[in-house]
């Protein structure tokens, strides 16, 4: 099942107030919730939803990033099929830890510069996790490597 992804940089003053908005809108309190940061794992529509505060010299509040999560290595390879296909920049990251999860992910934009993350999940860790240097860089500037 291919599920889409959508992550939220919030200020820090504003998270407990986002987390209020979002519970109401979503019917329901996040799935996970960690010291700055919360999930919500929606099946109508199938959305996992998060809002975080990131702390990343760069980055500013709004949208993040948008993603597509799968559930299976074959569904993965399609996308990343389907992104070669496009001529789109791609970090393959692999497998990594990262947002309270082992994943095996890649990043890409879109024309507009828009990032996209490309994810199957593995499990929760208790822990954040980090980004390799590549995958900062590509993070918080401008998907399309500048």
């Amino acid at each position: 099942m291919r599920r889409v992804h959508v992550h939220v940089n919030v200020e820090e003053s504003k998270l407990d107030a986002s987390i209020d908005f979002y519970r109401t809108l979503f019917g329901g309190p996040p799935v996970l919730r960690r010291e700055g940061y919360a999930k919500w794992m929606l099946d109508d529509p199938a959305v996992n939803f998060v809002v975080e505060v990131l702390e990343i010299e760069g980055d500013s509040p709004g949208i993040h990033h948008v993603g597509l999560q799968v559930d299976s290595e074959d569904e993965l390879a399609a996308i990343h099929g389907a992104l070669k296909a496009a001529e789109a920049p791609l970090l393959e990251v692999g497998r990594t830890q990262c947002c309270f999860a082992d994943s095996e992910k890649s990043w890409t934009a879109d024309p507009q510069g828009v990032r996209w993350e490309t994810f199957r999940s593995f499990g929760e860790l208790d822990h954040y996790g980090e980004k390799t240097p590549e995958e900062l860089r590509h993070y918080v500037g401008s998907s399309r490597g500048e």
